[in-house]
């Protein structure tokens, strides 16, 4: 029980660094898991989906956060880019956020906090999204091990 909970924790962890500007690949993790056979596949997805959405929270809080200093010369964006910004992500926004699972996903949780998308539609979708990618890995690492056996 205690080796299925730490793993699982592992798992947890990994997906939710992964969300966050901390370069990590929990990809690696749910793979080496699942071929291991370490716990339920349903169970696993779950988890790490639940880690890389807090992983994310995180990233849209740290965006959220950086508003502050948007006064500052040093500020990446203008008030007028930030304006567009807000335009563009709220007609796009919920489409962009299912994206939140792929390369450079981070960045499009980032500019959600920047722009302060509601969570309400933030959280679900991305959930949806991150989940969503764990179990196309998980059914691709379950092909590939057939294959291979």
């Amino acid at each position: 029980m205690l080796d299925l909970t730490a793993s699982l924790a592992g798992l947890f962890f990994s997906g939710l660094l992964a969300a966050t500007p901390i370069p990590a690949q929990s990809e690696i993790v749910f793979v080496a898991m699942q071929t291991a056979d370490a716990a339920p596949i349903g169970l696993m997805i779950v988890i790490a989906g639940i880690g890389n959405t807090l992983g994310a929270l995180i990233t849209y809080y740290i965006g959220a956060g950086v508003t502050r200093w948007r006064d500052r010369k040093w500020f990446p964006a203008s008030e007028k880019q930030l304006e567009r910004g807000h335009r563009w992500f709220e007609r796009w926004g919920n489409w962009l956020l299912f994206l939140s699972w792929a390369p450079g996903g981070d960045l499009i949780c980032l500019i959600a906090g920047i722009l302060r998308k509601s969570l309400w539609q933030f959280i679900p979708i991305v959930f949806l999204a991150k989940t969503g990618r764990y179990a196309v890995v998980a059914l691709i690492a379950a092909k590939t091990m057939e294959i291979v056996h």
